[in-house]
């Protein structure tokens, strides 16, 4: 008899679950919200478009000859959101696929006076601004603010080791004679270097030119300095 009534009871209690939670869980799996709950609501992603971007500090000063035959320096992109990049016109290996990825931002701002790119070759002995010309002709390049720039060999290697801490060397061993980093900068309006956060809270510092998600994120951020 005990037992009975104990059954029963349990019977209840699970009768009154089932009318109060069993809507409720059917209304999340409906609504595509089957793990989500005020604590992991709370949870924010690292970086948040519209959030402000880290400032590393300002971009090294240079002056260099676009392919045009021109004089560049960092007074040409006062005022404007740039990407910076170091690569060469014959590299067999990593170039190729930053091209591609610098010709999805050309294409994703083209028209907008306020954005451009810089483009510094490693290999100024053979990439004379001639060269350089042919390469843009070669890949497509529309923007007039997009220069490819070439110099004295030192005064990179310096640029890129020293000044903006972007790797590039000569090596015989390597495919095309050189190595580097096939990393983007960007730098904002008052010509300092920006980034977003890692999903540890650390800043990134630069961009992978060779990520689809590299690509995505620094496209993003563009939009958000071209706002400031």
């Amino acid at each position: 008899m005990f037992k009975n009534k104990s059954y029963i009871g349990i019977s209840f209690i699970i009768l009154i679950f089932g009318i109060y939670a069993i809507p409720k869980i059917v209304d999340r799996i409906k609504n595509d919200k089957v793990v989500q709950g005020d604590r992991l609501d709370s949870v924010r992603p690292a970086v948040i478009e519209g959030e402000k971007l880290t400032k590393i500090g300002p971009a090294p000063q240079f002056e260099l000859t676009n392919q045009d035959n021109k004089k560049i320096t960092n007074e040409t992109y006062k005022g404007k959101v740039y990407v910076l990049e170091f690569f060469f016109s014959t590299c067999p290996t990593i170039c190729p696929k930053m091209n591609e990825s610098m010709l999805l931002i050309e294409k994703s701002f083209f028209g907008n006076p306020n954005f451009g790119i810089v483009s510094i070759t490693i290999d100024p002995e053979h990439d004379t601004a001639e060269v350089l010309k042919e390469h843009a002709d070669f890949l497509g390049v529309k923007s007039t603010n997009w220069n490819f720039l070439t110099g004295d060999k030192a005064y990179i290697f310096n640029l890129a080791n020293k000044g903006f801490n972007l790797y590039a060397g000569e090596n015989n061993k390597a495919a095309g004679g050189f190595e580097h980093s096939g990393l983007f900068a960007l730098i904002d309006k008052n010509g300092n270097i920006r980034c977003r956060k890692d999903d540890f809270g650390n800043p990134i510092l630069y961009y992978d030119g060779l990520d689809k998600k590299g690509v995505r994120n620094i496209q993003q951020d563009i939009n958000i300095l071209l706002k400031e």
